[in-house]
């Protein structure tokens, strides 16, 4: 009676408060809008329903109270729907919400209110998107949160006090980052944080005195970071049991490096440079060492740590790699006897760790702006100025001064501000930045300069910031990428260009940038792009060319970019798509972009090299005459085939059994013949009728055909398709 009650409470409205593209299950309280091509959150929702799922739409931005309409939702998904931004009390009225899923989607900036509301939240993922900050205090109203995913960003630097307010938090997952800076009080206020995860960042030393703040951790994962040396008492983690080093760039690590971790269960070095270790003191509880994929020589110098093995009782795995007489020979296999002198082992002088700056005291604040001595942070934004301030503390670490009238950036504009992490600069009115305004800022990180009226910059002008990592020069009137303005900047990981007026792409461009990774150039109008134009940026990931002119892939363009794993060319006008296309950056590509290009033809070969990496394929809304053979994608997550005018003849039939196997939501839906129209492919009932199908033959072949392709002469059909090589399968 009580499930009858609830499903006529629920169900009462239904087919009036059920949004068109979207199912709704009312007696469980859910709905599901997937791959719908929603374009902002529907107004006609349930009031009592718990769980809403909006993955594969195109939300560009999260609204002021957005969900006020909905305030029982206890799970929200909103994964892959090409968020860009979260308007502050974006999600207030969702004081049940305990699940929220943002991840793959394009948010690049956590404000202080833009996860306001959410008191009883416990999971929030945010994996995958380009977030490069965080500001403090963005997190302070999720008091009830267990699980913060923050994997696969863009984030360089972890500003002092960024986690205040996580009080149950349990697991931090900051894993695939940028991160190579974190302030000393980064961890502190996180009294519940079991387990860190910092691995595959760019850490070069252990960074002790923000771990030390976690009295609670037990697993830290520190491993693909290059830290070469761990020091006496480098980690004084009280409760800490379980401690990941591996694919670091460890050559050595001094005897009491783990003293003030006196709970250390298991230590995994594996795959370093660590040719010996010495006897490890103070670490009395450790049961556990992975040596596995060390050059490790097994001389009369490891001896010491092989018998304080043997005493403390501790599992060593690893082998020698020399002496010849030794190699392969496990350590536990060894007998000291064995471990004769006369290959020395030599000890490189450790690097001396980078000192920690001295915070200088707080000072006075400049008139008309405000300045927190707790966060380090100055503030001046909206403030109408005509100049930039000075008399900031000297400890400033984030410095807003948004949305005034600047015009011009003298030479040495920031003086006494070394500390100096993060400055905001957008919506100004500059258009000029002279040489040397930056001079001084040694620790700068992210420069923030959309929004202003920049056409040049020189060299000169980042005289002085040789750490900046972060560069957004979006929204402005560069007609050609800065030639040069880069050599200055060895550090630089992230460069934003969108929405400029720039028409080429040219040689030389990114000359200095060898470590840049994400490169966003959407809303140009680049039409061409020189053969040598990204060749300095080796190490790139990411190229956005979304919104661009371009009449063909820049095939050319993309060779030497042997880690490019996202390119995003939607919405250029390139109609067809030549054989290989992708070859160069084929073994490292898993996200690709091809949709609302207007494309009309793709060769049978365009996709030559991609397979299994390929985690993510958008090719909606083209009108291609056919579709290559995919059968080998086996690592898709997401395929999209929207608005593609399929014509579901037998011709179509390989394609209609492939998709039917992958568990995904396709969207692929029949333009003809007109008793099929508007039926998903997967579903229509037309194949039936092919040859073969009761028997299972699907005739395979090089490519599908769409619409524009379905009409070959009855002397090829014969009775077969004529498409060939597809495995059998049943029907």
């Amino acid at each position: 009676l009580l499930l009858l009650t609830a499903a006529l409470v629920l169900g009462g409205t239904a087919a009036t408060s059920c949004p068109a593209p979207c199912v709704c299950d009312n007696l469980r309280a859910h709905v599901l809008c997937l791959n719908a091509n929603l374009t902002a959150i529907p107004g006609t929702i349930q009031e009592l329903t718990k769980k809403l799922n909006f993955r594969g739409n195109s939300i560009t931005v999260v609204p002021v109270g957005a969900f006020l309409a909905t305030p029982y939702l206890t799970h929200l998904d909103l994964q892959h729907c090409k968020v860009e931004r979260l308007e502050e009390g974006a999600f207030r009225g969702l004081g049940r919400l305990l699940y929220l899923n943002l991840a793959s989607n394009g948010i690049a900036l956590l404000y202080q209110e833009s996860l306001d509301g959410l008191s009883s939240l416990r999971q929030l993922i945010l994996e995958g998107n380009r977030i490069e900050e965080i500001q403090p205090g963005a997190f302070g109203h999720l008091g009830s949160l267990t699980v913060l995913d923050l994997r696969a960003n863009a984030l360089v630097y972890l500003p002092d006090m960024v986690f205040q307010g996580l009080q149950a938090l349990k697991w931090l997952r900051l894993s695939h980052n940028a991160l190579h800076v974190l302030g000393s009080e980064a961890f502190t206020a996180l009294p519940a944080l079991r387990r860190l995860s910092l691995d595959h960042n760019e850490l070069q030393a252990l960074p002790g005195e923000a771990l030390a703040r976690l009295e609670a951790a037990t697993r830290l994962d520190l491993g693909h970071n290059p830290i070469t040396y761990i020091a006496e008492e480098a980690l004084a983690m009280a409760s800490l049991k379980h401690l990941f080093l591996d694919h670091a760039a460890l050559q050595d690590v001094a005897p009491e490096a783990f003293a003030g971790s006196p709970q250390l269960r298991t230590l995994d070095l594996r795959e370093n440079q660590l040719r010996g270790l010495p006897p490890l003191a103070g670490a009395g509880g450790l049961a556990r060492v992975s040596l596995a994929g060390n050059p490790l020589l097994c001389s009369c110098l490891l001896r010491p740590f092989h018998i304080w093995l043997a005493r403390a009782r501790v599992q060593a795995e690893g082998s020698c790699a020399a002496p010849p007489a030794l190699r392969g020979r496990p350590l536990d296999s060894l007998r000291p006897p064995e471990m004769r002198c006369g290959h020395p082992l030599p000890r490189p002088s450790p690097p001396t760790p980078s000192e920690q700056p001295r915070v200088a005291g707080p000072g006075r604040c400049p008139r008309g702006c405000t300045c927190s001595s707790d966060f380090h942070h100055g503030s001046c934004a909206n403030g109408d100025l005509r100049e930039i301030p000075r008399g900031f503390p000297g400890d400033t670490r984030l410095l807003d001064l948004r949305r005034n009238t600047f015009r011009t950036v003298p030479p040495a504009a920031f003086p006494g501000l070394r500390h100096l992490v993060s400055l905001h600069l957008q919506s100004c009115g500059i258009q000029e930045l002279r040489p040397g305004a930056l001079r001084g800022l040694q620790s700068l990180l992210y420069l923030y300069l959309a929004d202003n009226h920049l056409s040049t910059l020189s060299a000169a002008t980042f005289e002085g910031a040789p750490q900046l990592a972060y560069l957004d020069l979006d929204h402005n009137a560069f007609t050609h990428l800065p030639t040069g303005a880069f050599q200055l900047l060895p550090n630089l990981i992230s460069l934003h260009l969108q929405h400029n007026a720039i028409g080429e792409l040219e040689g030389g461009a990114l000359a200095g940038a060898g470590k840049l990774r994400w490169l966003y150039l959407a809303g140009n109008t680049i039409g061409h792009i020189a053969p040598a134009a990204l060749a300095p940026a080796t190490m790139l990931e990411k190229l956005h060319l979304e919104d661009n002119c371009l009449p063909v892939v820049p095939t050319v363009a993309l060779w030497g970019l042997p880690a490019l794993s996202e390119l995003k060319l939607s919405r250029n006008p390139i109609r067809r798509m030549e054989y290989g296309a992708f070859q160069p950056v084929a073994p490292s590509l898993q996200h690709l972009y091809l949709d609302k290009m207007g494309l009309e033809w793709i060769s049978p070969g365009a996709f030559t090299g991609l397979g299994p990496k390929i985690r993510s394929l958008h090719l909606e809304s083209n009108k291609m005459s056919n579709i290559p053979d995919m059968r080998n994608f086996t690592g898709l997550e997401i395929l999209n085939l929207r608005d593609v005018p399929f014509h579901c003849d037998c011709q179509l039939l390989p394609l209609h059994r492939w998709i039917s196997k992958l568990n995904l939501h396709v969207g692929a839906t029949c333009e003809s013949p007109p008793e099929a129209r508007g039926l998903k492919v997967k579903l229509s009932t037309t194949f039936q009728t092919c040859p073969g199908w009761g028997r299972g033959k699907d005739g395979g072949g090089s490519f599908y055909k769409t619409k524009a392709a379905s009409k070959p002469s009855k002397k090829k059909r014969s009775g077969k398709s004529p498409a060939r090589g597809f495995k059998k399968s049943r029907a």
